[in-house]
């Protein structure tokens, strides 16, 4: 079935309106207490939501991993039940529904109805057709220390309204919508969640093998392995289809895993003699992040030949296995003493120095190269697109996103019957 005769069949007849964001919704942004005042954080009642809340509990949000106290809340107010976020900066496009009342943090922007629409439209119609709205935001960034949203073309976009003289026919066709789209999501989140158990029995597997009893191997702080060398500055401009091979800090924690032999982006070849450059067998460190887990994740450049690094980033250069370093920097253990070198300001940073500090084991290359033997077989296993698990939800998400798009794409005229 076509778009046009899905859609003709749907609506029967009836008209679309179509109103611009700041007409339907309040836009209001989100914000992040002052971390110098521990009253805003300690014995918190009030959900306070990240891009953390999204990554781990999914998209439809009634708590959250963090809360604050009633005195960090500015005026008093919080943001309405049964209200959008979406982020509008850094990792863009990402949204939820939040069905409580809750604070976001500054990452997000927060869609809540506006009186006179909340009883005419269905808020899980308009968080399905935020999907719509976040590959308009994918698409008009500007890229600074962080890429954020065009927020005045952004604030026009157009959201369909179908049937708005009739609320009960209007509600009912948005309600189709929604169960079709339900229906979908369920579906992918069975397999999502077996393969949740499976990552945890991976992740299970690979501390035991890098948990070394105490003397049995030798313990180096990063600083005394190897050195660090930051990357140079290169923007969203500068992108080309072809070009020097680059590495955006914002893709090691979004799209790349624990090695890469492929660049995912490149820039204009003239930039050549003012970028800096990760070798073969460095690893490549996050400067900042929006979350601490983000700052300082790694992924070991294993390509055949130097790739240049955002000035975001740090190329860590030493002699051990590339991949045993990127796996070691994945263990609990090593995220935890991380995060004591992170700088919890506007922009999540990493301290170099006191990262530098962080102890690794340092096995014999040999027994370096068995553990990384035995890791990437389950690394497959999980998360390997073209095997098992993963490739089968990837198949089921781009059947999902293939109805979505049929469902959400609202002729721009009044469909005749």
């Amino acid at each position: 079935m076509n778009n046009a005769g899905f859609m003709e069949k749907l609506l029967d007849g009836v008209e679309v309106e179509w109103k611009a964001v700041s007409e339907v919704f309040y836009l209001k942004n989100g914000y992040t207490p002052s971390t110098l005042k521990k009253e805003f954080w300690e014995e918190g009642t009030i959900p306070w939501f990240r891009m953390d809340d999204i990554r781990q509990n999914g998209q439809i949000l009634n708590d959250s991993l963090q809360k604050i106290s009633e005195g960090a809340v500015k005026g008093g107010k919080l943001f309405s039940a049964n209200s959008i976020i979406i982020a509008t900066s850094a990792t863009i496009g990402e949204h939820a529904l939040i069905t409580v009342p809750y604070l976001a943090n500054q990452r997000f922007t927060n869609l809540s109805l506006k009186d006179n629409h909340v009883k005419t439209l269905d808020i899980k119609f308009l968080f399905y057709y935020c999907f719509v709205l976040a590959d308009w935001c994918k698409k008009n960034t500007t890229m600074s220390s962080f890429a954020s949203v065009d927020m005045g073309g952004f604030k026009k976009l157009q959201i369909p309204i179908p049937c708005p003289e009739n609320t009960e026919k209007s509600l009912e066709i948005q309600g189709k919508i929604v169960q079709i789209l339900d229906n979908f999501t369920e579906l992918t989140a069975e397999l999502t969640a077996e393969l949740t158990a499976r990552k945890k029995q991976y992740n299970y597997y690979r501390d035991q093998l890098l948990s070394f009893e105490e003397g049995e191997v030798e313990w180096k702080p990063l600083g005394e392995i190897g050195e660090f060398i930051r990357g140079k500055r290169f923007t969203k401009a500068d992108y080309v289809d072809e070009g020097i091979s680059v590495i955006h800090y914002g893709e090691i924690y979004t799209r790349y895993g624990v090695s890469t032999t492929h660049a995912l982006s490149q820039v204009r070849a003239e930039m050549a003699t003012t970028l800096r450059y990760a070798e073969p067998g460095d690893v490549v460190i996050t400067d900042v992040g929006e979350t601490v887990d983000d700052v300082g994740k790694a992924v070991a450049w294993l390509g055949n030949g130097k790739v240049a690094i955002h000035d975001h980033c740090y190329a860590f250069r030493h002699s051990m296995n590339p991949k045993f370093v990127s796996y070691c920097m994945q263990t609990p253990r090593f995220i935890a003493e991380k995060a004591k070198y992170v700088a919890r300001t506007k922009v999540n940073t990493l301290l170099i120095k006191g990262f530098s500090k962080i102890c690794i084991p340092v096995p014999p290359l040999a027994e370096q190269a068995r553990i990384v033997a035995i890791l990437d077989k389950f690394d497959t296993l999980t998360n390997s697109i073209t095997e098992g698990l993963p490739r089968e939800i990837a198949l089921r998400q781009q059947q999902y996103a293939y109805y979505r798009d049929l469902l959400l794409r609202f002729p721009k005229t009044k469909v005749e019957a």
